[in-house]
């Protein structure tokens, strides 16, 4: 009987041993590649939860796992930009694949305070901001739009059958069905948000770009090339709120929710989390589109 258990116990961990190991960078990358990969694939995230894309930098442990990665699936957030080089450096049997290849990006949405413009270029060059980092200025959240994740999908399937084909047929099996539920959940979005009776709704950070273009949406954004605004931008914030009959700012929890709360005060509003990076990537889609949709009843 102990000679079967540790047979069980070895053929367990030569099986676990055996999985392909794959890195990304977000927590909805590993839900993308486990829908298709399932317990095939070992993911190593490399941003933490309640931890910003945007200057994270990963921890020994992380680097370890990395160093066992046959595949790097990047996503184009702005930490990468310092640090995929370094992947590279430290594996270099590692493939690198960019996940978002395919996608026309959007430019990156910073709503306009009214500030002068004068001001607002002596104040770049004074205090260079994490948030600037965003390659050419374009708009890295193309996971946030269900139909844009068919893409990233198809990447990441070509790239699993391309690296461990002897698993082909599940992979495909798997890809297909990921496909469907996407389409699936793009429906679902449409219908609960379709009777939203405005388009506007109010954004700490620009996260949620791709979200509304989809569903005909408008993300006012409350902070400015990654900083809190300024006392007379939160006015125009606050005036702007009313305008629009907005009661709800939505924040991540990953940002500060200080200016946010200042702005919900004036208006009598509220200050409700959507997460843009949150592992469960249906729930978190349909979270949002129904606190955008509560938020105007």
């Amino acid at each position: 009987m102990k000679k079967i258990v540790l047979a069980l116990s070895f053929s367990f961990m030569s099986l676990f041993a055996d999985n392909l190991k794959v890195t990304v960078s977000i927590l909805p990358q590993k839900y993308f590649v486990e829908q298709i990969a399932g317990e095939k694939v070992k993911v190593n995230v490399m941003v933490r939860p309640g931890f910003s894309p945007a200057t994270y930098e990963p921890q020994t442990s992380q680097m370890k796992l990395l160093s066992d990665s046959k595949v790097y699936f990047s996503i184009g957030v702005p930490f990468e930009n310092a640090w995929l080089e370094k992947f590279e450096n430290a594996n270099r049997k590692m493939l690198l694949i960019d996940t978002s290849k395919g996608i026309t990006k959007l430019e990156m949405s910073e709503h306009d305070h009214h500030e002068d413009e004068k001001e607002h270029h002596e104040e770049e060059k004074d205090d260079h901001h994490e948030e600037e980092h965003h390659e050419n200025g374009l708009d890295p959240h193309v996971w946030l739009d269900p139909l844009l994740v068919k893409i990233q999908a198809k990447n990441i399937y070509e790239t699993l059958i391309k690296v461990d084909n002897k698993n082909k047929v599940f992979y495909t099996k798997n890809y297909h069905s990921f496909l469907k539920n996407l389409d699936q959940l793009n429906m679902k979005i449409e219908s609960k948000l379709k009777s939203v009776s405005k388009s506007e709704f109010m954004v700490f950070h620009p996260s949620w770009g791709y979200f509304a273009k989809r569903y005909d949406l408008e993300q006012i954004v409350v902070e400015k090339e990654g900083k809190e605004p300024k006392p007379k931008e939160i006015v125009e914030l606050i005036k702007e709120a009313k305008e629009h009959q907005i009661k709800v700012i939505f924040v991540s929890p990953q940002f500060s929710q200080k200016a946010a709360q200042t702005i919900a005060r004036s208006i009598k509003g509220k200050v409700v989390n959507i997460d843009h990076l949150a592992y469960d990537y249906p729930t978190g889609l349909m979270n949002t589109a129904q606190a955008i949709y509560d938020s105007y009843k």
